[in-house]
């Protein structure tokens, strides 16, 4: 538990000040979580980052993540991100014939799902600092660490039924319910002191809920994805709190749902 703590400390104490100064160092510091959490992943499928599948995955994770300010960077190239992913796709189709299937069609698609899982979250989290401000961002963490918090606490005190055993054992219908109710109470505060989200408290509600539920769906995405490849956590960089990926699961569903649910209201 010491250890935990202390990682979490010194953590908050590197993450905060690029969140809280945002601009360009903030952009380059979500590059480098992308790439540490992409390295993670590979990692998980035996697939070395400093090898060709590595190196293209890399490059078009980096495409996908240049935000709306500063995509006059691909003023002077003839390819939009789309058609940088599309190309991608084909090299490594051909790398499966020119390794003789030493690199298969499944590696490929796990490639290129390891691509647009992270250069979507993380592209999202340079997009909602940079577009709607510190405020914002500061609801979706402490949205997802309440509902972590919840579940944990409520599961702890009342879990009876289980949530999805085959994927996370220790996770409960009723931790999961719990959660929920933590983040709709945390919004509710939230959005009396700071107005952020601009909407009437049934808006607010309805969309914390929604929140709630998918970062407990990251959450679980990742826990599955462990599973299936046997690995307790996805790193060791954060030591009692296990790799980037392992902090960012959530994150990497609630921002892009945010940001969806923000064009519908």
């Amino acid at each position: 538990m010491k250890q935990r703590i202390l990682t979490a400390v010194l953590a908050a104490a590197i993450f905060l000040p690029f969140v809280i100064y945002g601009e360009l160092p903030f952009t380059i510091f979500v590059y480098l979580l992308a790439s540490i959490a992409l390295y993670e992943l590979l990692k998980m499928k035996n697939i070395s980052l400093a090898s060709i599948p590595g190196l293209v995955s890399l490059l078009i994770l980096w495409v996908l993540l240049i935000p709306t300010s500063y995509i006059k960077i691909l003023d002077g190239v003839s390819f939009s991100k789309s058609e940088f992913a599309l190309l991608a796709l084909l090299l490594l189709l051909t790398y499966t014939v020119v390794t003789k299937n030493k690199f298969t069609f499944d590696d490929v698609g796990f490639v290129v799902i390891a691509i647009f899982y992270l250069g979507i979250g993380f592209y999202f989290f340079i997009e909602t600092r940079n577009i709607y401000g510190l405020e914002l961002v500061f609801y979706a963490l402490i949205l997802i660490w309440v509902t972590d918090s919840g579940a944990y606490f409520v599961g702890r005190a009342m879990g009876k039924n289980k949530l999805w055993p085959e994927i996370s054992p220790n996770k409960t219908i009723e931790g999961a319910v719990g959660g929920v109710l933590f983040a709709v109470i945390f919004a509710w505060i939230y959005h009396y002191f700071t107005g952020v989200l601009d909407y009437n408290y049934v808006t607010v509600t309805f969309m914390t809920i929604f929140l709630s539920i998918f970062g407990q769906i990251g959450d679980l995405v990742e826990s599955a994805l462990k599973r299936h490849y046997q690995v307790k956590d996805s790193g060791n960089i954060l030591p009692g709190h296990g790799g980037i990926l392992d902090r960012f699961d959530s994150l990497l569903f609630v921002l892009p749902i945010l940001h969806f649910l923000r064009l519908l209201f």
